[in-house]
């Protein structure tokens, strides 16, 4: 058993995948990230992390990729910015954070429409 937390943000921006056709042109999504943190239990605080934390280095997130190129933050071992790889770099950047308050799991889902997404799992602590 475990506790959790966890909390969305949402934003547009564009990318290409390496193939023919429409996806292989820069085109724009509508992302929804959803992360959710878990712990075997909580701080003194009664927390599995400080909400305002998590929310704050998501809005830097959004600040800086909205409207923008999804192919500023590839990662080199990736040919292409899809949706498991967006969460991966999503994870990446918010596990120093969660690292921080303590520990525990993070999992995050990007959503590229209402019912498609790709996820990254992993423990942080």
């Amino acid at each position: 058993m475990s506790f959790e937390v966890g909390t969305s943000v949402s934003m547009r921006a564009l990318h290409r995948m390496p193939v023919e056709g429409p996806e292989g042109e820069l085109h724009a999504h509508d992302y929804r990230i959803d992360v959710v943190v878990s712990r075997d239990d909580v701080d003194a605080r009664g927390m599995v992390v400080d909400l305002d934390e998590l929310d704050l280095e998501l809005a830097r997130l959004h600040d800086e990729l909205e409207g923008r190129d999804l192919e500023a933050i590839r990662p080199e071992h990736a040919e292409a910015m899809t949706v498991e790889v967006f969460a991966w770099c999503v994870h990446e950047r918010l596990a120093p954070v969660i690292r921080r308050a303590g520990g525990g799991e993070l999992s995050v889902r990007v959503f590229e429409s209402p019912v498609a997404f790709g996820g990254y799992r992993a423990t942080v602590s």
